[in-house]
């Protein structure tokens, strides 16, 4: 049985970026998304960005501005459950950011925003506006969805404490290290192995965001094609053992890490699911093929990316 929770799915990734014409044309010329909305915030330029295969809205929002997260976006089901999750947030001591209102970015909707322990901003949302989305042809390499996000923390086990007692999200599987002691745990809200992961870092910032292909052959060729784009590959092309989802990840203009995936696990009987350690040192955890590049602290290091500037501060729009 899975467990019912008021968050139903990871729903969009906001960012902010200097580059913003820069990132805008990567994103919509080579990484395959779809540009639906422009608005101006604050100051600056604004980009809603979808995905062909998703009923979302958007799943990339890029700002002009300091490079940060601006906030991660889940989804609800319903206003009811995102009042009876604000209520309880609130109750708790979480500082909110504002409490449940109608939305005015693209895609409207009913939600509130709020801070995690580290103090990135996150938003809970539902009844927006779904778009008319199309199936991804055989061959086709653009992404489906987001499938998930990765966050760094210097304080690993408080972040995921905090996630798991006020957001019902859970453990799926856990990278450690006998010399470092644990490093991810990779976290559920519905029957995805992991839309969000916690990695622990030297400072709070986006570890990666990931983006689900149709297949390994969609997979294999989006990969090529952001290869040719002269994009540098940080790690891959391989295929995990936590989510036994293959990967490629590439840095973006901004410097961010982004992953093209398929084939995530699901799991669909949380009552018989138990999680698993699994020691990095071991190639096969990493990378079951043994096709990626030796994970190393080269490439470790790209992922802790830039001290995230937004902490505790609400983006603009």
């Amino acid at each position: 049985m899975m467990t019912q929770r008021l968050i139903s799915h990871l729903r969009y990734l906001a960012l902010s970026v200097p580059n913003f014409d820069e990132e805008r044309e990567f994103l919509t010329t080579y990484w395959g998304l779809t540009e639906v909305s422009t608005a101006i915030a604050d100051g600056g330029r604004v980009s809603y960005l979808t995905a062909e295969g998703s009923p979302e809205p958007f799943v990339v929002r890029v700002r002009e501005g300091d490079k940060r997260i601006d906030l991660i976006a889940y989804g609800a089901l319903t206003r009811e459950d995102v009042e009876t999750l604000h209520a309880r947030l609130a109750g708790e001591g979480v500082e909110i950011v504002h409490a449940p209102r109608d939305l005015d970015q693209y895609g409207g909707g009913y939600g509130f925003r709020f801070f995690d322990v580290d103090g990135r901003t996150i938003e809970v949302s539902t009844d927006v506006e779904l778009r008319e989305n199309r199936r991804i042809q055989p061959r086709e390499p653009l992404p489906v969805k987001l499938s998930h996000v990765v966050v760094n923390t210097p304080d690993l086990e408080r972040t995921t404490q905090w996630y798991i007692d006020h957001l019902d999200f859970a453990i799926s599987d856990t990278l450690f290290s006998a010399r470092m002691g644990d490093l991810m745990h990779f976290m559920r809200c519905n029957n995805a192995h992991h839309s969000f992961a916690i990695a622990q870092g030297p400072h709070c910032s986006l570890h990666h965001a990931s983006f689900e292909m149709r297949g390994v052959e969609e997979w294999m060729r989006g990969a090529g094609k952001i290869l040719r784009s002269g994009a540098r590959m940080v790690w891959g092309p391989g295929r995990h053992n936590a989510g036994d989802n293959t990967f490629a990840y590439f840095l973006d203009p901004a410097g961010n890490t982004l992953e093209y995936t398929t084939e995530l696990a699901t799991i669909d009987d949380e009552d018989h699911w138990h999680p698993s350690k699994l020691d990095v040192n071991l190639v096969t955890t990493q990378d079951q093929w043994g096709t990626a590049n030796e994970m190393s602290e080269l490439v470790a290091r790209e992922s802790f990316n830039d001290v995230d500037r937004g902490l505790f501060v609400a983006p603009p729009v």
